[in-house]
């Protein structure tokens, strides 16, 4: 009897104690999954701060923050396509491509329309941005793509692209260093003085990458035929052959001709140029923003400053190339939207935005920060009045007639091309796409 009891009560022992186990393990299985976010980026120069700012994320929010790091650029841009293609992209994600590459992203359903989410509060979110780098990841009404309009990126930073001038060799010149020259002209006698009193370069550039080329070239053409012509000349309403880009090459013959031009310019990339630069073996440089970070990096104590586009016509403004340097974009089908519009909301607030700009020297994405930049960002911030972009055209090149354009552009430099000729063969290049 004493025995039944007892074995009674081991098997009730036993039966609570495997229903509390499996109720607890039930427990744990059904618990929801911790919420993590993806983001995958190029940007070597400032995986330490984003993975400072994800930790900070999840200590407010509980939410982890994974940064994946992918580069080079060329590496980075394979990877996002064939992920696109088999339908595995991250919650976050950026694009590097012209207007049309991430046309065809939204329109294939990649890229969530963040306008419902800009425009929520009043438009609180889109009045954070300047509305120039906001419009570079903006497709309004007329946008000849069939991209609804919308906004469909996240800038985190705005990138100009200027002259850079060293002080230090205008000084051992003889040249004011506050006064950097303001025409052609005056561009070209003083690159050949500094060379002739210094023995630097006039001239040092990443020409080997078509793209810098490009952007100058584009500069140059804005201010000597005027937006207008320019943008008839990508639309097919005026040929490149015409005088006024025969003039706008010319240009880059005559910085050949004047021998003001570091030796291989057209085989050294642009890193190559930044060290360069950054070890005063050059009087100017043509680069983005962001050397302001690489220069800090290669020689803390560089004295430089940067400058507009040497005007070659009074009749039409001189533009700076510019707007969103890097942005975001958040995939369509990403189950953690929102919580990826919200993690980009909180990146591009105040107290991030200063962090970015302490941490990696670049200009801000939002207009409140002003009163927080360093002497040098605020006065590059002074050109965002002033601003052009391949992705607020209401025109694009296509993809082949720029590869030729940027790769004759290089062949005047080198002088195995005249101007007309360079031209000439874009003419034909561009008629043969039209087909």
């Amino acid at each position: 009897m004493k025995m039944s009891r007892l074995l009674s009560a081991i098997i009730a022992i036993l039966l609570v104690s495997t229903t509390l186990f499996v109720a607890c393990n039930g427990c744990a299985t059904n618990k929801p999954a911790e919420k993590k976010i993806v983001i995958w980026h190029w940007m070597n120069d400032r995986k330490a701060a984003f993975d400072v700012l994800a930790q900070k994320y999840k200590d407010q929010t509980g939410i982890t923050v994974e940064f994946m790091l992918f580069s080079p650029a060329d590496i980075y841009t394979q990877k996002v396509v064939a992920a696109a293609r088999a339908g595995k992209l991250p919650d976050i994600f950026g694009i590097l491509g012209e207007k049309s590459t991430v046309a065809s992203f939204i329109n294939a359903g990649h890229i969530l329309d963040l306008t419902p989410y800009m425009t929520q509060d009043n438009q609180s979110w889109q009045n954070r941005f300047y509305p120039q780098t906001l419009n570079v990841v903006t497709f309004d009404n007329t946008n000849s793509y069939g991209v609804k309009p919308g906004v469909y990126g996240v800038p985190i930073d705005t990138t100009l692209h200027l002259f850079v001038y060293n002080k230090s060799l205008f000084k051992q010149a003889g040249l004011n260093p506050d006064n950097p020259p303001k025409t052609f002209d005056e561009f070209i006698r003083d690159a050949k003085l500094i060379k002739e009193k210094t023995g630097a370069e006039g001239f040092m550039g990443g020409w080997a990458e078509g793209w810098m080329l490009n952007v100058l070239a584009t500069e140059w053409a804005i201010n000597v035929m005027g937006e207008d012509q320019f943008y008839k000349t990508i639309k097919g309403d005026i040929p490149y052959s015409d005088p006024k880009w025969v003039e706008v090459f010319s240009l880059f013959a005559k910085l050949r001709e004047a021998n003001i031009l570091s030796p291989n310019i057209t085989t050294t990339i642009n890193k190559e140029a930044e060290d360069a630069f950054s070890k005063n073996k050059a009087a100017f440089s043509f680069n983005g923003t962001w050397a302001v970070n690489v220069y800090k990096q290669l020689a803390p104590n560089l004295d430089y400053g940067f400058f507009a586009l040497p005007q070659i016509s009074a009749n039409y403004p001189v533009k700076v190339w510019g707007g969103a340097g890097s942005s975001f974009r958040v995939s369509a089908k990403s189950t953690n939207a929102t919580e990826a519009v919200n993690f980009l909301k909180w990146l591009t607030s105040y107290d991030q935005q200063i962090y970015l700009i302490e941490q990696t020297n670049n200009l801000p994405s939002i207009n409140q920060c002003e009163d927080k930049l360093p002497a040098m960002l605020k006065d590059l911030a002074s050109n965002l009045s002033n601003l052009t972009h391949d992705h607020v055209w209401p025109y694009n090149e296509d993809s082949r007639v720029v590869e030729i354009r940027d790769k004759n552009l290089q062949q005047v430099v080198i002088g195995s091309k005249t101007p007309a000729d360079a031209l000439k063969e874009i003419d034909e290049v561009k008629k043969r796409v039209a087909r």
